[in-house]
């Protein structure tokens, strides 16, 4: 995996050296609308301190991050601030061959589908290039499956958590954007559903972590 994650470190890299030339012959870069981009990154997901009885602290899995996402933004000046939402999905998953899922014989939790809502405000070093923070709520689904006696078993975690982050935009034309991006994630709630029709638990305490880098491209109308 850490193959994966220099190849979009190196992508990335590539990208933010690459742009500058183009945003120079597009004239002024727009910072300003409406936005729409394609996301693919390296993403992380760990278990905290307050499930270590079910989960040992040791076991994490991760993958690669995909999705799209929106925005609007106001330029300022030299200040640019505005609001986002992203839908993405991950292949990251892990089997479980002690613990809880013993009792199937195997387990494997995968990552499922995210939903970020938040905001981002960020300052202009050049005139086609914005650094920003970003912070805002996200909701996460993880798969839990087992297998026993040719049955299968499937249960969702629905994570409630808030994520922060930090990135680099560069205008690729006057319209068109290419960005690099860290983020953390930390969710604090879940709920259990037993199965896809089944009952589901009240909203309980838990401490999951999730890194992300991501790369984006997207265009502003």
């Amino acid at each position: 995996m850490m193959k994966k994650f220099l190849a979009i470190a190196a992508a990335g890299s590539a990208i933010a050296v690459a742009t500058p030339a183009l945003a120079q012959d597009s004239g002024d870069a727009v910072f300003t609308g409406p936005r729409v981009e394609a996301i693919i990154g390296y993403d992380k997901t760990k278990a905290g301190s307050s499930i270590d009885d079910i989960y040992d602290r040791n076991n994490s899995m991760d993958g690669l991050l995909y999705g799209v996402g929106i925005g609007y933004d106001v330029d300022l000046g030299g200040l640019v601030v505005g609001a986002e939402a992203e839908l993405s999905d991950s292949t990251a998953k892990t089997r479980f061959r002690h613990g809880e899922m013993e009792n199937f014989g195997y387990g494997r939790v995968k990552a499922g589908r995210d939903i970020y809502v938040g905001a981002r405000v960020g300052g202009k070093v050049a005139p086609s290039t914005l650094l920003y923070v970003k912070g805002g709520y996200t909701n996460a689904k993880l798969k839990a499956d087992a297998r026993y006696d040719d049955l299968d078993y499937g249960d969702n975690f629905k994570l409630d958590g808030w994520r922060v982050g930090a990135g680099v935009e560069q205008a690729i034309s006057r319209n068109a954007y290419a960005k690099v991006e860290y983020r953390y994630s930390n969710y604090e709630k879940a709920k259990f559903q037993f199965g896809p029709d089944g009952p589901t638990t009240h909203r309980f305490d838990v401490d999951t972590d999730r890194h992300q880098v991501v790369a984006a491209v997207g265009m502003r109308f």
